[in-house]
């Protein structure tokens, strides 16, 4: 058993904005209802594609699969039918557990039902698989936190209980907490919190309702929540939402990952933390982590504004150059990696890679380039992948974001491009100066420089940008 549900008896575990509760006996319940219902299968263990939405039946899918040792393989349940066609044929899970609704296009079209509870239904595959899955296995999560690729990471109970006890140990979550989930849960902030709170006996407040509909805010308030969790998009939202002005006096906590937020906000939310007898921590992490690896202690958060802070307990980081040097200098750039115990097994892309073993042998090559100050505090200065040269001249992307952003504050700006001609989308139209000043700044020519405005930027369900879609504005 991974969470031990019965340690924590009656105590409520759940509890959605419609009123619906399910105490921890409950869970212990429905784990053997589901393990059950799954019964043996033609290999080891079985895998269970997950579709997934913030409902107490998909949580509790969730949850009871890892107690019972089932993998589960999270898909956001509003994916395209070709995406879960495709998976269902590159990974042949022997189970589907979706919403009840969606059901009528997979039976009788090689499915059965065998178990239907709180909203959602299992389905058994009538052809079985018999290839094997590695005992260590517990989950599979896509890499970007959105839906329909075939990539996914390999997560196992070592894994997610070595993260789980970290985050749990530095963001001091104990069974008296109410979490409110706003995230998705096939986003791995979004289980990590899940993960978190169930592993400590703490209550999860569920919620389908959107940032900007007053009915989440007034669950948030009826009930009490402690902390709530969010991406930068979330926090660029509260802001919109004036939630400075908010009185939510139960509110302890706030946390934020899934990339960097900017200097100017990070000020504001960790000042009215500050202010307000609340605390303020950004973290930082990748699906391939399990979701954590590094965060900024709430009483440096202030001082440290920008950084993703320190590693998380029982994880190491350290910075390597371009030829894979050790840098123990303070303030050089190189590439940062982390090793601890929540480092993944690896990536699968067919049911045949779930029988493979540890091939990341706890060590995560980040793909971020970064620099450490003088005290031990790591600070993420852009992406090795987000680089051009133009006209032989290396450029950081992201620094070409960051200068447009910290002069034109009111506008969000994202490029892109390839080697000797760059694209900068912003959100207002400003081009004519948005160009002079980065060909100013970086001394590059104008030819070389294309800058597009658009009202919206393209985001996944998690608010990160998607860069493809801009690339259907190239010339």
């Amino acid at each position: 058993m991974f969470f031990n549900f019965s340690r924590f008896g009656n105590n409520v575990a759940i509890l959605d904005d419609l009123g619906n509760i399910i105490s921890y006996n409950e869970l212990v319940k429905f784990s053997l209802i589901l393990k059950d219902a799954v019964g043996k299968t033609e290999c080891n263990k079985a895998l269970c594609m997950n579709l997934c939405e913030n409902s107490i039946g998909s949580l509790m899918g969730y949850a009871c699969m890892i107690e019972s040792n089932i993998v589960p393989l999270m898909v956001a349940c509003d994916v395209d039918s070709k995406s879960i066609d495709k998976l269902l044929l590159d990974y042949q899970p022997e189970f589907i557990w979706l919403p009840n609704r969606l059901k009528d296009r997979f039976i009788n079209n090689g499915f059965k039902e065998v178990l239907k509870s709180f909203g959602y239904v299992l389905l058994q595959v009538l052809q079985q698989c018999n290839l094997a899955i590695n005992n260590e296995l517990a989950l599979l999560l896509s890499t970007s936190g959105s839906t329909g690729s075939s990539k996914m990471v390999r997560q196992s109970y070592e894994n997610i209980q070595s993260n789980t006890e970290s985050i749990i140990k530095y963001l001091h979550i104990d069974s008296t907490q109410r979490a409110i989930l706003i995230l998705p849960m096939h986003y791995t902030f979004g289980l990590s919190i899940i993960n978190t709170h169930l592993y400590s006996g703490a209550m999860i407040l569920l919620s389908n309702k959107s940032l900007m509909q007053k009915q989440l805010w007034e669950f948030i308030v009826a009930q009490k929540a402690t902390s709530i969790s969010g991406v930068p998009y979330t926090y660029e939202m509260l802001k919109k939402l004036k939630f400075f002005n908010m009185d939510l006096p139960y509110l302890k906590s706030m946390t934020q990952a899934g990339g960097k937020l900017s200097p100017n906000l990070h000020k504001e939310f960790a000042t009215f933390a500050k202010s307000n007898n609340k605390e303020f921590i950004v973290m930082y992490g990748q699906t391939e982590a399990t979701a954590r690896m590094g965060y900024l202690p709430a009483e440096k958060t202030l001082d440290k504004c920008g950084s993703i802070g320190i590693a998380i307990p029982n994880g190491t980081f350290y910075l390597l150059d371009s030829k894979g040097k050790l840098i123990e200098q303070e303030n050089m750039q190189g590439e940062l990696v982390y090793k601890g115990k929540n480092v993944a097994l690896g990536y699968a892309l067919s049911r045949e890679s779930l029988a493979k073993g540890d091939e990341f042998k706890g060590v995560l090559h980040t793909g971020d380039i970064a620099q450490r100050d003088a005290e031990g505090y790591y600070y993420i200065v852009g992406r090795k992948s987000r680089f051009i040269k133009i006209f032989g001249k290396r450029i950081s992307l992201d620094e070409v974001d960051s200068i447009i952003e910290h002069t034109f504050q009111s506008i969000e700006a994202k490029s892109s491009g390839i080697d000797d001609l760059m694209y900068i989308f912003i959100t207002q139209d400003k081009c004519k100066e948005t160009k002079k000043l980065i060909c100013d700044t970086l001394k590059i020519a104008p030819t070389a420089v294309k800058v597009k405005y658009i009202e919206t930027l393209p985001r996944n369900s998690v608010g990160k940008i998607l860069y493809s879609l801009l690339e259907k504005y190239y010339d």
